[in-house]
């Protein structure tokens, strides 16, 4: 285990918020569900793919049977063609954490969103800049123009730290953080101002070396494709969704999408789902950081009985 961080004074009036983060394929999932069921918590999910209905397979998302265990929030929350902000989300994190304060149960924000788990932690205060049509038009014809990846390169230009932190597939994101920057003249990187958090938050993070992130990412991909991804995107796809959703671009299904489509073989489709989740990892690791103070970060396999100690000695049962 590493970076402990110290008591921080002035905690002792707030509540406690018990954070889980790492990258994907780590064991976020089991981890906080027996945490959570030890101490009566509940989760609320951090993970951004798993809002959506339908969309089991392709995001790893907690079975039924885990989420009769430990009680779930912000799963299942929208249909694939609706899409939640960071505000959104933000203000129903809030609602569910205050929530689960309200009924004496201990909350766990469990995912690994970096903007959604820092949004809670670092309380930002995220303006509200209000959809342009007229400008978000003109940024999507000029992807049209230029393509996806050209239009993300612009902005990595304009605002590189803003970039690095963004797929340039996922091309609502892009044209969000260029419509920021054109219509306030500021930096999208730079206007999420910190407040002060209305929580104690423990974050916890779960690490594992690369080359064997690597290995359990791959056997992941194949269990998904073994119980039916393929499945589900026809699912999704013969419900009346187009393949142009943004909800899509997460990674594997618009892979698979194209594939349906004739545009790819399934070895060149799973081939890419494999680069792209390597390349969200690397992304993980810019929000974070082993040397933030602010996380205990455990090696994924640490005993889960070490990590509850650990927990119990940070929270304060009367």
């Amino acid at each position: 285990m590493r970076n402990h961080p110290s008591n921080e004074t002035h905690v002792e009036d707030k509540q406690p918020l018990v954070v889980i983060l790492g990258p994907t394929a780590v064991g976020k999932t089991e981890l906080a569900i027996h945490l959570a069921d030890q101490l009566e918590g509940e989760i609320v999910s951090a993970d951004s793919r798993l809002l959506y209905r339908g969309m089991d397979i392709g995001t790893a998302k907690p079975t039924i049977e885990q989420r009769q265990r430990v009680p779930h929030h912000l799963i299942d929350v929208a249909e694939p063609d609706e899409v939640w902000s960071l505000t959104l989300f933000q203000r129903a994190a809030h609602n569910a954490i205050n929530d689960i304060h309200g009924r004496k149960r201990v909350p766990f924000l469990v995912g690994g969103t970096g903007q959604y788990i820092h949004a809670i932690t670092e309380a930002w205060n995220i303006p509200e800049v209000k959809p342009d049509l007229q400008v978000r038009q003109i940024l999507e014809d000029w992807a049209a123009e230029i393509g996806r990846e050209g239009l993300h390169s612009r902005l990595s230009v304009i605002d590189p730290v803003a970039a690095s932190k963004i797929d340039y597939r996922n091309l609502r994101r892009t044209i969000r953080a260029l419509e920021v920057i054109f219509l306030s003249g500021r930096l999208f990187s730079a206007q999420r101002q910190r407040g002060t958090p209305p929580f104690h938050s423990i974050q916890i993070g779960l690490s594992i070396p690369r080359p064997e992130l690597y290995e359990r990412i791959d056997v992941r991909i194949d269990s998904m494709l073994a119980e039916g991804f393929i499945a589900e995107v026809e699912s999704l796809l013969s419900t009346g969704y187009s393949p142009d959703l943004p909800t899509f671009s997460a990674i594997g299904y618009q892979e698979i999408i194209d594939y349906l489509m004739g545009k790819t073989t399934l070895e060149e489709a799973v081939t890419i789902i494999r680069r792209r989740t390597r390349q969200f990892v690397r992304r993980q690791a810019n929000w974070f950081k082993e040397e933030d103070p602010h996380i205990s970060w455990f090696n994924c396999e640490t005993p889960t009985s070490e990590i509850a100690t650990f927990l119990f000695s940070k929270l304060d049962f009367d």
